[in-house]
């Protein structure tokens, strides 16, 4: 998964994403310029367990490349999981580092962002080619 992700432009990538059915994700924002978080985090049965301040926010998506869409999200959110050597993890993410962790999760559950676009006439974009 790490090569995968350091291969990619994303910034976060859950197993499913690659053909592994297992519940892991990594997630690394510093990979975005002007982002810091918590760097590289690995997780395996990663977690919800509390959500703050709703808000809607554009996002995009590796197996989705030609489109984004406005989704609802969190802006704080607490997860927690395991690192790969076993020791239980709890994070407090906010900002685009709680975006990345919803999206990685949400894929974890079988569900892309178009999922959660409330209307696919208004909310969802096509990419503009570069």
């Amino acid at each position: 998964m790490l090569d995968t992700l350091r291969a990619s432009p994303g910034v976060a990538l859950a197993a499913p994403q690659i053909g592994c059915s297992v519940q892991i994700i990594v997630v690394d924002v510093s990979r975005k310029k002007g982002e810091t978080g918590h760097g590289l985090v690995v997780l395996l049965n990663p977690r919800i367990r509390h959500q703050e301040r709703e808000r809607i926010i554009r996002e995009g998506c590796l197996s989705v490349p030609d489109y984004t869409g406005n989704v609802l999200r969190y802006e704080q959110t607490v997860v927690e999981g395991w690192s790969p050597d076993g020791a239980p993890v709890t994070l407090t993410v906010s900002g685009f580092e709680a975006l990345a962790f919803q999206h990685e999760l949400d894929h974890l559950s079988g569900m892309l962002f178009l999922d959660r676009i409330q209307s696919l006439d208004v909310d969802l974009f096509r990419r503009k080619k570069s």
